[in-house]
């Protein structure tokens, strides 16, 4: 199974287009080494897996912010609404979305 630290080595390769050969010259390691660490087999630390994403010459930003409830709130609020209920919400935000878009092209124009 994949854990985070996985998946952003994983996806940090991907985006700077190097592959798991290149990427393993620079660690020092083997291919399938980088091959088991992207499919999960191996689990790296959180220091090595800054250290292969600045290999990429990639870095993570990690912030510690307050905890917001308000998504959860809103979600709690819309589970006890019907399908319908649902459904007509969702074509009206697509409406004000589609006259939104209208207002910004015509100003934009």
């Amino acid at each position: 199974m994949n854990g985070m630290g996985n998946d952003l080595i994983r996806e940090g390769r991907l985006r700077v287009a190097m592959t798991q050969a290149e990427l393993a010259r620079l660690a020092g390691t083997t291919q399938s080494a980088i091959a088991r660490l992207e499919s999960g087999r191996t689990s790296p630390s959180f220091d090595d897996v800054m250290r292969y994403l600045r290999l990429m010459g990639l870095d993570l930003d990690v912030m510690l912010v307050d905890r917001d409830e308000s998504d959860w709130r809103q979600a709690q609020s819309r589970m006890n609404s019907s399908f319908t209920q649902n459904h007509d919400e969702l074509i009206r935000w697509n409406a004000l979305n589609s006259d939104m878009v209208s207002q910004f092209n015509e100003t934009t124009a």
